[in-house]
C-alpha cells in the first residue's frame, strides 16, 4: 500500500497564554526574587545589520491565553502539517492497528501565547495525557525568572519527555535576517563535573517510571505491538535541546522527533548521548584540526548542521547533515560537534547563538567560552545551493527554486508494507523560515533551560 504527500509546507495557527512570574531564592545558578535588577544591557548591532525586534524579558506580559486544549491531530487541526505528524500516515503504514490503539490512549493537549512588543514572539506548549487525568501535573511551561548575576530570562521547563516547549516568531522571518538568542542555563543532560548522573538524574532525566520513544518509531522494522514500557528506553540513549534552528513550515510547534527531523533547514542543537563510546558522534579539536572521539568532550556539544535533501537513513525518515568545522567539512557519517559547552559555569558564562540568511547563504554562529577551546566565536557559512549539497527547502518563495532537487523516498517494511514520500521538493513549492528555540520532541528529552536577548536584525542597507 503506497502513501503520498503534497510538496508545499503548511502548518499551525498562532495563539497565546498568561504565565505568572516564577521567582525563588538560591545559588548563583538558580533564580532569585524579582527585586533583583531587571535590565539586561542592550548589545550593539552587528556591523551591517539593523535591529528591528528585541526581547530581554525585563517585562514579560503574555496574552491571548488559549489555555490547555485537546488537539485531535486530524486534518482539521491547526497543527496539522503532513504524514509525519503525530497521527501521520507514515506511522499508520508501519504501525497498523497497534499504532492506532496506542494513539487512542494518548490525548494530546496544546497551549500557546504571544509575548514581546506587538506579540512578535509565540510560545508553543504540548503535552500527552497518558492516564486520563489531564496534563497539568506534568505540563511543560515557558515563563520568566530572574537569575542571580544575570538578570531576567525566559525559562523552558519540560518535566517529562511526553511534552515539549518552544519559542518561535509569530510571523515568518523576512527574506534576509539575522536572529540571535543568548543561552543562560541548560539542563538537558550531558555531564556535570565529569558525571553523567547528577542531582539524582540520569543524563538529565528524572529516573521515575518508564521513559521510551513510544508510540512513534522511526524505523520501518519496528514492532508496534508491545506496551509503552517495553519500547526503547530514552534515558539510556540521549537528551538534548535546540539552541536555535530554522524550520521549513509555518508556525512550528512540538511534534514527534521523526517529524522534527524532516523539517529542519539548519540547526544548532545539543544531542547528549549517555555514556556513548561509539564513532557516531565526534568532536572537532580546533587546536590540532583533528576529529576526536566523543569522550574528548563532556557530552554537551553544539552540533551546527546544514540539512541537505539526501536521505541520512535507509530505513527511516531524516535528511542528511553537512557539517563544517575547524577540522574540515563532513557530509554524512558521524555527527561532528564543533564546540563543547560548560554548563557548570552558567549563568556567569553565557552563549550567544545566531543564524543569518543573506546573499544566497545561511550562516551558523555561536560565541562563548568552550571546554578545551576557550572563548571564541565559531562561524560557518553554506550557500543555498553550491551545486553539490543544497540546503533543504531553502526557498522561501516559489521563484527562488526550479524543482531540480525534487524526488521521492520509499520506505518498505520486512513484511512488504510500503510508504512513498512523493514530491519532496517540487517546482512551485515555498517554505517559510521560522526559527525554533526549545525542546520540540514529544517522545524524547526533558529538562530546563533559560534564554534571554532574543534579537531580530535585517540588513542595514
Amino acid at each position: 500500500m503506497a502513501r503520498t504527500r503534497a510538496g508545499i509546507a503548511v502548518g499551525a495557527v498562532a495563539s497565546a497564554v498568561m504565565v505568572p512570574l516564577v521567582a525563588t531564592t538560591g545559588s548563583a545558578a538558580e533564580p532569585v526574587t524579582a527585586e533583583q535588577p531587571e535590565q539586561n544591557a542592550a548589545p550593539a548591532s552587528p556591523q551591517g545589520w539593523r535591529l528591528v525586534e528585541s526581547e530581554n524579558f525585563s517585562r514579560f506580559a503574555p496574552r491571548d491565553d488559549t489555555g490547555w486544549f485537546l488537539d485531535d491531530d486530524g486534518p482539521d487541526s491547526p497543527y496539522n502539517v503532513d504524514h509525519y505528524d503525530n497521527d501521520g500516515e507514515y506511522f499508520r503504514t508501519f504501525g497498523g492497528d497497534a499504532f492506532d490503539e496506542h494513539l487512542a490512549g494518548l490525548d494530546l493537549y496544546r497551549r500557546s501565547f504571544t509575548f514581546g512588543e506587538d506579540g512578535w514572539l509565540t510560545a508553543e506548549l504540548a503535552a500527552r495525557d497518558t492516564d486520563g487525568t489531564g496534563v497539568e501535573d506534568e505540563a511543560p511551561s515557558f515563563g520568566r525568572e530572574v537569575l542571580r548575576g544575570a538578570g531576567p530570562a525566559g525559562r523552558f521547563d519540560v518535566p517529562t519527555h511526553h511534552g515539549g516547549a518552544i519559542v518561535r516568531p509569530t510571523d515568518a522571518l523576512p527574506e534576509e535576517y539575522r536572529i540571535e538568542s543568548t543561552l543562560r542555563t541548560v539542563d538537558f543532560g550531558g555531564q556535570r563535573d565529569g558525571e553523567w548522573d547528577y542531582d539524582g538524574k540520569v543524563n538529565g532525566y528524572e529516573p521515575t517510571g518508564c521513559k521510551t520513544f513510544f508510540p512513534w518509531a522511526g524505523g520501518t522494522n519496528w514492532d508496534y505491538t508491545p506496551d509503552e514500557c517495553e519500547w526503547f528506553d530514552v534515558t539510556q540513549d540521549s537528551n538534548g535541546f535546540y539552541f536555535l534552528s530554522i524550520m521549513d513550515y509555518e508556525n512550528p510547534a512540538p511534534h514527534n522527533n521523526v517529524f522534527i527531523h524532516t523539517h529542519r533547514k539548519v540547526v544548532m542543537d545539543g544531542y547528549n548521548r549517555y555514556q556513548y563510546t561509539g564513532n557516531g558522534l565526534r568532536y572537532c579539536d580546533p587546536a590540532s584540526g583533528e576529529l576526536q572521539p566523543y569522550e574528548w568532550g563532556s557530552g554537551n556539544g553544539v552540533n551546527m548542521l546544514f540539512m541537505t535533501p539526501d536521505r541520512r537513513y535507509s530505513g527511516q525518515p531524516g535528511t542528511e547533515y553537512l557539517m563544517h568545522s575547524e577540522c574540515g567539512t563532513e557530509v554524512g557519517g558521524g555527527i561532528v560537534s564543533q564546540v563543547d559547552l560548560i554548563p557548570e559555569m552558567m549563568p556567569r558564562e553565557s552563549y550567544t547563538f545566531a543564524v543569518e540568511r543573506r546573499d544566497g547563504a545561511y550562516v551558523l554562529e555561536v560565541t562563548g567560552n568552550f571546554r578545551n577551546v576557550g572563548h571564541r566565536t565559531v562561524r560557518y557559512e553554506q550557500p543555498f545551493d553550491d551545486g553539490e549539497n543544497p540546503i533543504w527547502h531553502y526557498n522561501q518563495a516559489a521563484e527562488e527554486y526550479d524543482g531540480r532537487h525534487d524526488g521521492s523516498w520509499t520506505y518498505t517494511s520486512p513484511e512488504g508494507e510500503e510508504f512513498v514520500d512523493e514530491d519532496l521538493w517540487p517546482s512551485g513549492s515555498a517554505y517559510p523560515d521560522y526559527f525554533l528555540i526549545g525542546q520540540p520532541h514529544m517522545n524524547y528529552y526533558e529538562g530546563s533551560a533559560h534564554i534571554d536577548d532574543i534579537r531580530l536584525y535585517v540588513p542595514a542597507t
